[in-house]
């Protein structure tokens, strides 16, 4: 379990294809060392507050940003976001919103309960990998987080 000691970005993707490509685009942009991938939002719940199966992880970092999908199996994104936000200790995990809807109500909804940034899904890979190098750069490498 050594390579979930220090996940630095969690992605909560239900869509294989959508995760791989967020792999991949991660993985060119060299911002893959410690990414975990979760299906559905009570996973993503469980990894960030160390419960069921993540419960050894109570000692252990938090991840430095988190890749949330909306439409997620068990769980919702809003769900995830609307926890995490009215958690003292995880409210200051920047949350960025990575989805296919271009709902007005999801993206106010989102931005009410604290999301950071909200990304409509690029179809095209290029601009895919451009965005998420975009995001890498400024919330792994510029942005400074209290620890």
């Amino acid at each position: 379990m050594k390579e979930l000691e220090e996940v630095e970005i969690l992605i909560v993707e239900d869509n294989e294809n959508d995760a791989e490509m967020a792999l991949r685009a991660l993985k060119k942009n060299n911002l893959t060392n410690h990414v975990l991938v979760v299906p559905d939002g009570e996973e993503a719940l469980d990894f960030i507050f160390a419960r069921g199966k993540y419960e050894y992880r109570k000692d252990y970092k938090r991840p430095r940003m988190i890749l949330l999908d909306l439409k997620l199996p068990k769980v919702d994104g809003m769900e995830v976001l609307r926890a995490m936000k009215e958690n003292a200790e995880t409210r200051i995990i920047p949350i960025i919103i990575l989805t296919s809807s271009r709902e007005e109500c999801d993206l106010l909804d989102s931005y009410r309960l604290g999301v950071n940034s909200y990304i409509v899904k690029p179809v095209d890979f290029d601009k895919f990998v451009n965005a998420v190098h975009d995001l890498g750069m400024y919330w792994l490498l510029l942005n400074q987080q209290p620890k």
